[in-house]
């Protein structure tokens, strides 16, 4: 792999919001991962495509330093609109040699700023100049410190994609803060700068340059190239500077354009500098993305949590005896009574088995008593369903992040997720149903052997299948006073009837096989019920392996990073030596000269 791919391997893992939980710092990672991804598709892939492509100059600075008249000035012409009003620049304007117009009116550099000529609409407006040569473009920046938010962030995104900073300051503001953060950051870079003192007061030029000199070193930039443009006093702000004061600039700058050897130096030190800031760049945004994969964790910890809580509910619910209250009660009461049932079982489960026989087999209402037990599981699934949501909701409300999840959600949206699903009682209804199935089909296979074949025969399939879905319930707690006994009664009887019929180790493993069974059918349910909240996060959440993928990354480009292209005017140059000595001295240089 080369450094060219290792960089496009780079850009494909950043090509997605990373930061979509408001955890940490969430916000300066976005930021961060804007940047990254801006300089990647502005300046280090085009550039690394084309090393000899003509250098780009980005002219930056604060409200008011005259970048715009200097812009005018240096070029000889009204390329830009100076003023009065803030911000100014509106539109950055680039100037180019005619030569290099089509390099830039391309896609090669700032592919996503759509180009204009001319007064058309456009993000980026190209004008030609022949006054500095070719090799090089002039790029008039928004103000770094503007009122508008918009173009803040367009001045720091020209600013990534320059080969050289022409930056400009003031006498009067050149101690501000906001542009010293700017210059620590090409400093950080590599970024070849050099700086612009403007409306200097010729009493003031000595000490303000010998201030802004012990700064510059302060901050890491000494020996920085700096111009002096002493205070003028224009007659109109869209005025030039006279051609003295900007001449020293002018002539550097056109030198640089006419130095192909000078340019590449410029070129390769900013990207030298760019690549190793992706060492601690990369790197920090992997950790922010691991804070990120944390905060998911989190939040599907949260709804793990509230949905095994759903299913102790359900648990609970069997075990309680609550499903025996109500009209499941009152359809065995129908036939059963509330008398001293409980005393007289052992002597008469004869006689209640052939009362329970002709409940089954006659006109007894056998299907209410199978339908108000469907019933009682179904609330039971729904209650359970309904208490797990709110418990998930209320957890990512209290979780980093979740809150601001929620509320990018909508209250409408977020209180259908607080509830169970409106499909749950169809859902539940077929499991429940396939649940009875099962139990049937157990009976049908017990009853198959042939010690038990007469004593089935004799209750019927269905009669011994809701005795068993009554003995799944076999436990009282939470009831009292006479609902105890009643509700007691009901599974105790319906469990010595099946002893009588199966014998009681096989009516244990029967109760253990239908309990477990229905327990499966509705984890089933709490799964597809938690999963509307993971399908909350699946399409935010980072793919797995991002922070991997992005370390690996930046080692990658660390140990191809020596490997630029080559600069053809210095091979050109080495042949060109190479063939002169062949011919004795004799031959022609590379721009033909001899």
């Amino acid at each position: 792999m080369d450094l060219l791919s290792a960089l496009q391997r780079l850009r494909g893992s950043l090509d997605r919001d990373l930061f979509p939980l408001a955890i940490g710092e969430a916000a300066g990672d976005r930021r961060a991962l804007k940047e990254l991804t801006g300089q990647l598709d502005d300046y280090l892939l085009p550039r690394l495509r084309a090393i000899d492509a003509p250098l780009l100059a980005v002219v930056g600075g604060s409200t008011g330093a005259g970048k715009s008249t200097l812009v005018n000035s240096l070029v000889g012409a009204d390329v830009t609109e100076p003023g009065v009003l803030r911000p100014t620049t509106l539109v950055p304007t680039l100037v180019a040699d005619p030569a290099d117009r089509d390099w830039f009116m391309g896609q090669n550099v700032l592919p996503g700023l759509s180009r204009a000529t001319g007064s058309g609409p456009g993000d980026l407006r190209i004008v030609t100049s022949g006054a500095l040569g070719p090799g090089l473009a002039l790029l008039d920046a928004p103000d770094i410190d503007s009122v508008v938010a918009a173009n803040r962030e367009l001045a720091a995104q020209l600013l990534a994609a320059a080969d050289l900073w022409l930056f400009v300051t003031t006498a009067a503001r050149y101690a501000d803060e906001v542009p010293w953060s700017f210059l620590r950051t090409a400093r950080e870079r590599s970024t070849a700068l050099s700086l612009v003192l403007d409306r200097v007061p010729p009493e003031a030029a000595e000490p303000v340059t010998r201030d802004l000199e012990r700064l510059l070193a302060e901050n890491g930039l000494a020996g920085t190239r700096l111009f002096t443009v002493p205070e003028a006093a224009l007659p109109t702000e869209q005025a030039r500077l006279p051609a003295g004061t900007v001449a020293p600039i002018g002539a550097w700058l056109a030198g640089l354009a006419a130095d192909a050897a000078a340019r590449s130096r410029v070129v390769r030190k900013t990207l030298s500098g760019a690549l190793d800031s992706l060492a601690t760049r990369v790197p920090a945004l992997a950790g922010a993305v691991e804070r990120q994969e944390a905060g998911f964790g989190t939040l599907r910890e949260v709804v793990s949590g509230a949905y095994a809580g759903g299913m102790a509910d359900f648990d609970e619910g069997m075990r309680d005896g609550s499903l025996l209250r109500g009209e499941v009660l009152a359809r065995w009461q129908d036939f059963i009574g509330t008398g001293d049932l409980m005393r007289s079982l052992e002597s008469r489960v004869g006689w209640l088995r052939d009362r329970i026989v002709g409940f089954f087999t006659g006109q007894a209402p056998e299907a209410r008593l199978r339908d108000a037990l469907e019933t009682g599981v179904e609330a039971l699934i729904r209650g359970s369903a309904d208490a797990a949501a709110e418990r998930a909701l209320e957890g990512w409300s209290a979780a980093p992040g979740g809150a601001v999840l929620l509320d990018r959600l909508g209250a409408m949206e977020a209180a259908r997720l607080g509830r169970a699903a409106s499909d749950l009682g169809k859902r539940a209804e077929t499991e429940v149903r396939g649940w009875q199935g099962y139990v049937l089909d157990l009976v049908r296979e017990e009853g198959a052997e042939r010690r038990t074949t007469a004593r089935v025969a004799s209750f019927g399939v269905n009669g011994a299948g809701l005795l068993l879905m009554l003995t799944v319930f076999a436990s009282t707690g939470g009831l009292t006073g006479i609902e105890v006994g009643i509700a007691g009664g009901t599974t105790v009887l319906s469990q010595k009837l099946l002893e009588a019929i199966f014998g009681d180790q096989a009516v244990r493993i029967l109760t253990l096989r239908a309990r477990e069974d229905l327990r499966e059918r509705v984890r089933r349910l709490m799964d597809e019920e938690a999963a509307r909240f993971l399908a909350v996060l699946e399409p935010l959440e980072p793919p797995p392996g991002t922070a991997t993928a992005l370390r690996d990354a930046a080692r990658t480009i660390r140990d191809h990073q020596t490997e630029l292209p080559p600069d053809r005017t210095a091979v050109l140059r080495e042949l060109h030596a190479e063939t002169r000595a062949a011919d004795g001295g004799r031959g022609t240089s590379p721009d033909g000269g001899s």
